[in-house]
């Protein structure tokens, strides 16, 4: 039986655990633009700027909880007029991505602040298979922070 997919703020999350998560070379090998060495005021400011997107938008970043266990954090950030989303997961939970990401977009369709969701991929990203399987579509590569990603999109409104 699948596991119960549930998201709460991160706020919730002890930080020990986002900590030991944000640590793993697994996890952070897929983060260029995060830090190289993660420590607890680095844990605190990452939670302090998911929460000011709530703050600012209405709409965020959670917890992200399997069987009520915490597997990583994800969801959407405001990028100009576009909505990004995210997911960082614990490596035990990489598999649950798509299932995850699913969940999570439920709550973009049924805003009509968001039609279209987008998606930066690093370049150390090589399965994509997943992305094709939610109906996004590749826009190429594009360059934020001075770092490439691949860009993708997802029309939310109507579907």
């Amino acid at each position: 039986m699948p596991p119960e997919i549930a998201f709460r703020r991160l706020t919730e999350i002890p930080p020990a655990a986002i900590l030991a998560q944000m640590s793993d070379p697994r996890v952070g090998a897929h983060l260029p633009l995060a830090p190289a060495a993660w420590d607890l005021a680095a844990v605190e400011a990452l939670v302090a700027a998911k929460e000011a997107t709530w703050a600012r938008d209405g709409l965020g970043h959670w917890a992200i909880l399997a069987d009520g266990a915490y597997v990583g954090w994800g969801g959407f950030q405001r990028e100009g007029e576009a909505w990004d989303f995210g997911l960082v997961l614990v490596p035990e939970a990489f598999g649950l991505g798509l299932r995850i990401a699913a969940r999570a977009l439920e709550t973009a369709r049924a805003d009509p602040r968001i039609p279209f969701v987008t998606f930066l991929l690093p370049l150390s990203r090589r399965r994509l298979g997943a992305l094709a399987r939610l109906g996004a579509r590749p826009l190429g590569v594009v360059e934020h922070a001075g770092v490439p990603f691949r860009k993708f999109r997802l029309e939310t409104a109507g579907a």
